[in-house]
């Protein structure tokens, strides 16, 4: 994709934004909606990754879709506040003794309709798009992001959401304007060490969205490296934070 057609995906992302962003606009006077706003969270954070993913050949390369992942993950945390979006950190929770497991559940639950509506937005809006990407986007099946061995692919996205999860714990007293950029520049420095073997995607809601076709192909693989590599680095990380790091910090 060359730089000038990049503007329809620049475009679908204002768009999708400011959708998610009206949706939680009529949600927010009712404070018992909270999972229907971590469902529309999901949505948008599902949805634009889903756009972006079609930039990744946008020069410079990788730089360019890098700086607009960063943008992106800034507009998402200044605008998802109070939002987990990710089963992992709502695991996190609950180990914590933040959220009860009922309570995880629906969250869960709310993710996971999230990031399937965002799935058949994302559709629904490429087939009705003029654009060659979004036509070969629409047409694509399993994109294979899986680029290394099963092993190694389960190691990183266990190695990345224990890295992300423990940063997240550690600058929960960070102000939230300065946290927010520093998640940001976390996250685009895990998508460039680790874009190009497993996508460096560490949520299994995210994941599930991206890529269900592989799923359905190849589900135990996927499983293993997209749901349960992350969720077992949330509990290692919930298990050494309680018993050491918390006292170190």
């Amino acid at each position: 994709m060359v730089l000038g057609g990049a503007w329809p995906s620049v475009l679908v992302l204002a768009g999708t934004v400011l959708l998610a962003g009206g949706g939680r606009r009529l949600v927010r006077p009712h404070p018992t909606h909270a999972l229907l706003l971590e469902a529309l969270g999901t949505f948008q954070v599902c949805a634009c990754t889903h756009e972006l993913r079609l930039l990744a050949d946008t020069p410079p390369q990788p730089y360019g879709v890098l700086g607009l992942a960063y943008v992106l993950t800034v507009l998402h945390g200044l605008t998802l506040v109070g939002c987990t979006c990710n089963p992992c950190g709502t695991l996190q929770h609950v180990l914590g003794g933040g959220l009860t497991a009922r309570r995880g559940a629906l969250q869960l639950g709310a993710q996971v309709a999230g990031a399937g509506l965002a799935r058949a937005y994302m559709h629904s809006l490429w087939g009705s798009s003029s654009s060659v990407a979004h036509a070969r986007a629409l047409a694509e099946g399993c994109a294979h992001p899986i680029r290394t061995t099963g092993t190694q692919a389960f190691c990183i996205e266990l190695l990345f959401s224990a890295v992300f999860q423990l940063t997240l714990l550690h600058i929960e007293s960070v102000r939230p304007r300065l946290r927010v950029h520093l998640v940001a520049l976390l996250i685009t420095l895990l998508v460039y060490g680790g874009g190009n073997l497993t996508g460096a995607i560490f949520n299994p809601a995210l994941a599930f969205s991206l890529h269900t076709n592989c799923f359905h192909e190849e589900f135990w693989e996927y499983s293993l490296v997209y749901w349960i590599a992350p969720l077992l680095g949330t509990v290692f990380v919930a298990i050494v934070w309680d018993e050491i790091l918390h006292l170190i910090f």
